[in-house]
């Protein structure tokens, strides 16, 4: 097993706090961070909304966003395996705020095109998909491994309270700014979780060919053995295409939320963000207590559990009459309390079963796969909402998560995940 820095403390209370103090994604950093790029996108949704009032441009708005990921993120995971994981996370956010920054403008001399804000979209998440695995392998040097999915449980808390602070929050800046005013307020967030960066000390792995140039024929080699790697385990690759077929059934109830407040409950931007808002009570809920209690003790059987629940909260959503508007919102509390269980539990095996050195590559390349399947439902979910209806694709979608998550529970491989060891590979730590 690779060496983690030893930063926790015997005691419960003492463990949550220097681990969020520790963690740069508990602290201020993150905070600030995810309160900014939620303000823009819960911004950005509706101004698409309110200008087109279709689902192909939402779609279309989906599937640039996830395009890099696509493409981009097995060599995203490959360049952060070589580099140092705290620079790309400050170039990362540099990035993303210089983007916002440039729309900003634009908005403000009323110069915006709807293809100026798919080019933000898509530049937005081409820094993301560098700053996440940096991110999350960072984490797994961090934190003993038994806490990996309490911990995993306390961030999505934090983002779940963001959540719901953001909706609404967005909802009263768009009444009280100029929208290009609002946009602005990501870059001063950004400038605020960038510092600390400057500051904190995160272990870097250090491989053997640390001191060899960067070249394209490099990069295609790392790439191909993290590919090798996933395939080699073979409940890790099973659990990947999982994870790709649910990705296909559930973006679009995501995509098409909107359309459902407008269209279906005959509601405006308050109604929506109450809908984003019960999310985020349900992540809060859901994360602090996998932060709490830690899970099943099959870290395989919480987050299948948690897949399960996925389903149910969707197809609820879906079968909500127009005139019960709070059983849809009572169905996303459900939705947000189980993203937790479902996805906690998987960074945890993710962080504690993979070498340091590999892990970049790794996550980039089963993140590809993942997303790889969205641009697919993205463009078949919009003609099918609009030949059957906006709903038919929340029963579709829910029930056959339900079904794909019981289904699991049948597979060996997948249920051994808990138990199986690929650290094919070891390094020693060193900080940055």
């Amino acid at each position: 097993m690779h060496k983690r820095e030893n930063i926790w403390k015997p005691h419960r209370l003492k463990w949550i706090r220097n681990g969020c103090e520790s963690l740069f994604p508990s602290g201020q950093r993150k905070l600030f961070s995810l309160l900014g790029s939620g303000l823009v996108q819960f911004a950005l949704v509706w101004w698409i909304t309110q200008k087109t009032g279709s689902a192909a441009y939402l779609a279309m708005a989906t599937f640039v966003a996830v395009l890099p990921e696509v493409i981009l993120a097995p060599f995203a995971g490959a360049l952060v395996d070589r580099l140092n994981r705290r620079h790309v996370m400050i170039v990362a956010d540099g990035v993303i705020a210089l983007v916002t920054l440039v729309l900003a403008i634009l908005f403000a001399f009323d110069l915006v095109q709807i293809w100026h804000i798919f080019m933000v979209i898509f530049l937005r998440s081409s820094g993301s998909i560098f700053h996440w695995p940096a991110l999350q392998a960072s984490t797994s040097l961090m934190v003993p491994e038994k806490h990996l999915s309490r911990i995993a449980g306390i961030n999505q808390a934090l983002r779940g309270s963001l959540n719901i602070i953001a909706p609404p929050l967005g909802a009263l800046l768009m009444s009280l700014l100029k929208f290009y005013q609002v946009i602005a307020v990501d870059v001063v967030t950004a400038i605020i979780a960038i510092t600390p960066l400057l500051f904190i000390r995160i272990p870097q792995p250090v491989r053997v060919d640390a001191g060899e140039m960067i070249t394209p024929k490099s990069l295609f080699k790392d790439v191909a053995e993290g590919i090798r790697y996933m395939k080699n385990w073979r409940g890790l690759l099973y659990l990947t295409f999982i994870a790709a077929l649910l990705n296909f059934l559930l973006a679009p109830a995501g995509m098409l939320s909107p359309l459902m407040v407008t269209q279906h409950f005959k509601a405006g931007v308050w109604e929506l963000s109450i809908i984003e808002s019960s999310m985020g009570i349900g992540i809060v809920i859901g994360g602090l207590t996998l932060g709490v209690w830690g899970g099943f003790k099959s870290k395989i059987a919480t987050s299948l559990s948690g897949v399960i629940g996925l389903g149910l909260g969707v197809l609820i959503f879906g079968l909500a009459p127009e005139n019960m508007f709070w059983v849809a919102a009572a169905a996303m509390v459900l939705l947000g309390f189980m993203n937790p269980m479902a996805n906690g539990p998987l960074q945890a095996i993710m962080q504690s079963k993979v070498a340091p050195e590999l892990q970049g590559r790794v996550m980039g390349t089963t993140a590809s796969i993942c997303t790889a399947m969205m641009p697919l439902s993205m463009l078949i979910s919009a003609p099918v909402a609009e030949l059957f209806g906006l709903r038919v694709w929340y029963w579709l979608g829910g029930g056959l998560t339900i079904l794909i998550g019981l289904g699991a529970f049948f597979i060996p491989s997948i249920m051994a995940l808990d138990h199986s060891q690929k650290d094919l590979k070891t390094a020693p730590i060193s900080a940055d």
